[in-house]
């Protein structure tokens, strides 16, 4: 079974009729938008960036219904392949993202998307790690509800580690729990910190299946070794009683190391930590103070 981009909705809403009925065990080819639903392009530059409507980004393809689900019960989803556009664009948005109030302008880098490598700057490559940034299932609260912020159900994620060879678990809230996806990333870093990975274009390969009665209390997620990074990295740090601020803290000092050691635009050194470098939460035992990492592979900075 495959399924068009065109069938896309906006918002979380229980109310939105099924685009087709799946069983479980079934297979199905799902094409995805990139996340600005189509408000960017190629050629793009930085007005359009600042122009984008909110309620037009990350339209996910479906909802899907899937036969015997029912609130309590479990989805799970095996991610058995997805395949990129040959674009895909990294920007910061005005008021979004980790560091909004340090880059408040709009930002646009474009990358062409070939061989296993995205190119956001020349000489930049960054692997493709090929992710579903959006998957998740309806709310049984009446909607509709922002697409923009995860819930219990899924939804806006961005875990990175959602791609080929991962299964991800899902709560049912409502009768066929309506399964819907949209926003893959070519490559992301946990964190997503200037609040966008590549975005691009995606055909996703899904397996759905039931588990009855074993709802998780949140989403789960089974990753795949290729989605682990293993190259020598520098981490710098967050230190202090707030993880957000210790977020900001580490992926500032980050930032500034990226700009220092390549000479990198600190706006292009805060995009290439989205795409590339990951947050960890390294110590929260220690009160008063918990440690925030960032990580970035030492390669991108020879």
């Amino acid at each position: 079974m495959h399924f068009r981009r065109t069938s896309a909705h906006h918002a979380w809403d229980n109310a939105i009729p099924p685009i087709a009925t799946v069983a479980p065990g079934d297979e199905l080819t799902v094409e995805t938008a990139e996340a600005s639903g189509g408000q960017l392009g190629a050629g793009s530059g930085t007005a359009e960036v600042a122009a984008l409507d909110f309620g037009r980004v990350n339209p996910v393809t479906g909802p899907f219904r899937v036969e015997g689900a029912a609130p309590g019960d479990a989805l799970v989803i095996d991610v058995l392949g997805l395949e990129t556009g040959d674009w895909g664009w990294t920007a910061c948005i005005p008021g979004f993202g980790l560091l909004a109030d340090d880059f408040p302008d709009a930002h646009l880098r474009v990358s062409k998307i070939s061989g296993g490598f995205a190119e956001p700057l020349p000489g930049l490559r960054v692997p493709v790690v090929p992710m579903i940034g959006t998957i998740g299932v309806a709310p049984p609260e009446p909607g509709p509800h922002s697409i923009v912020p995860p819930r219990r159900w899924g939804g806006n994620m961005d875990i990175r580690h959602i791609g080929p060879g991962a299964r991800l678990v899902l709560p049912v809230g409502v009768d066929g729990a309506l399964l819907s996806l949209g926003d893959a990333h070519a490559a992301m870093g946990d964190g997503e910190v200037c609040g966008t990975g590549i975005e691009t274009d995606g055909v996703v390969r899904l397996r759905v299946d039931v588990r009855k009665g074993a709802a998780p209390s949140t989403p789960m997620v089974e990753t795949h070794p290729r989605s682990h990074r293993t190259g020598a990295a520098l981490a710098t740090t967050g230190v202090g009683p707030d993880l957000m601020q210790a977020a900001k803290d580490a992926a500032r000092a980050l930032i500034d190391e990226i700009a220092a050691r390549t000479g990198l635009a600190p706006v292009d050194a805060y995009l290439l930590a989205s795409i590339a470098a990951d947050l960890k939460i390294s110590e929260v035992v220690d009160v008063p103070n918990w440690i925030v990492s960032a990580h970035l592979e030492l390669s991108y900075l020879s």
